[in-house]
């Protein structure tokens, strides 16, 4: 791991090195950057700033944080890692803000199992065939007990359509979602509905926060963890983070 971290770092040394012996493109051609990353990728730019790195502009997109040349012919797409402070993680810190912010126009359709004495809450992107989000399920009752409220919402791994996503669809669309992914997370089978559920736009949302694996748990300061984390562990992060 810590190799890959490095490689990830000299990559990116080097391509800011390039970048910068190249000539720069004025800050008031970000327009031209965004539609040549919408182009070219297909992708939806959200945000292009300025970057931790001399030569770079951080382009925050519908498929997560992408680094690009100021004159928009290098690419670059991976996380950048502070050397002095301990190897933060300033790909994942850039993306923390905005999380909070886009995920709130999907906050209804969230399915929340919620804490009687909430002190925390977290959203966790789930599916209902991976076998952590079952055991993550499996232990709602002691998450709630430690005062944390579980939010879901859907990322089915097999993509969209699918039929991983039209379980999920039913669920979201039963008249007691709670009690249908507790079912469908036991194995039992959902009763086919059809609602409008979003799930989809949950499912691309997940796809922009760089989530490749669930569950992924996104904590109430915008930073995400992927995968499981056991009741105690995850309240212990918690605190850490407040």
């Amino acid at each position: 791991m810590i190799f890959t971290r490095v490689c990830t770092l000299v990559f990116a040394v080097l391509l800011a090195q390039s970048a910068i012996a190249a000539p720069n493109t004025p800050t008031d051609d970000s327009k031209a950057l965004k539609e040549k990353l919408a182009d070219t990728l297909s992708v939806k730019v959200h945000s292009l700033e300025e970057s931790p790195i001399s030569g770079l502009y951080e382009a925050l997109t519908d498929r997560g944080v992408l680094y690009i040349s100021k004159d928009g012919s290098k690419l670059f797409h991976g996380n950048l890692y502070d050397l002095d402070k301990g190897m933060k993680n300033l790909t994942e810190a850039a993306m923390a803000g905005p999380r909070i912010e886009m995920m709130k126009p999907l906050e209804d359709n969230m399915l929340v199992y919620k804490a009687k004495n909430e002190k925390h809450v977290v959203t966790v992107f789930t599916d209902t065939t991976c076998g952590y989000c079952r055991k993550l399920h499996n232990e709602m009752q002691e998450y709630n007990d430690l005062g944390i409220t579980i939010r879901y919402l859907a990322f089915p791994r097999r993509g969209i359509p699918s039929a991983n996503a039209d379980e999920m669809e039913s669920i979201w669309c039963a008249a007691d979602p709670l009690q249908a992914m507790t079912d469908a997370k036991g194995g039992k089978s959902v009763k086919q509905e059809k609602c409008d559920a979003k799930i989809a736009e949950q499912y691309n949302l997940g796809q922009s926060f760089g989530v490749n694996g669930t569950p992924a748990i996104v904590l109430e300061d915008g930073s995400m963890i992927p995968g499981y984390q056991p009741p105690a562990a995850l309240l212990k992060v918690l605190e850490a983070t407040n």
